[in-house]
């Protein structure tokens, strides 16, 4: 079962961020057989929080791979959506054909609201680096949209998703994560 994480990071937290790197990379290096995409988000330059998306067994996996991350644990992050999520595109992000650089790129949150949109991979995938649906932990109930999309500005970003059919949509400067090269 796939399942998109997103650590929001709590202000004034950078400097145990920072601090923590190495195993929060550590943790990480557990799961790189479940990762699907990873990496900050960001706002001038100063981490905003940290995306995952993993293919882990159930929801209870799921929670455990969120709750134990060594951020988590040491207050760095304020909150963490977690939804089971389907990936559309049935990869990587490390298969994504633009690569790890190059344009910006950014995390869009489509946060349900009645009826589900967006079920289809939109028209023109390769600017999309991960893309699929926010579910209930069964399966049974969209609950939004997720998106990791490179594109030239965060209303084109934005655009992928119907807007009129979310109650909200979040739209977050995202880079590709791990450990440098």
């Amino acid at each position: 079962m796939e399942f998109l994480c997103y650590h929001r990071d709590r202000p004034g937290s950078a400097a145990l961020r920072d601090e923590l790197l190495a195993a929060h990379w550590s943790y990480m290096d557990g799961y790189a057989a479940e990762m699907i995409a990873r990496g900050p988000t960001f706002a001038d330059d100063t981490p905003t929080g940290s995306v995952h998306i993993v293919d882990v067994p159930d929801p209870a996996a799921a929670r455990t791979f969120a709750l134990d991350e060594p951020n988590y644990q040491a207050g760095v992050y304020r909150d963490v959506l977690l939804r089971r999520w389907h990936n559309a595109l049935g990869r990587t992000m490390w298969d994504f054909p633009g690569g790890r650089t190059g344009g910006n790129r950014y995390l869009v949150l489509g946060l349900g609201l009645g009826q589900a949109a967006d079920l289809a991979v939109p028209p023109d995938p390769d600017e999309l680096i991960a893309y699929g649906p926010l579910l209930s932990d069964d399966g049974a109930t969209w609950l939004g949209t997720a998106a990791l999309v490179r594109a030239p500005n965060p209303d084109a970003a934005r655009a992928i998703l119907t807007v009129d059919r979310y109650a909200d949509i979040e739209v977050h400067h995202w880079q590709f994560g791990g450990r440098p090269s």
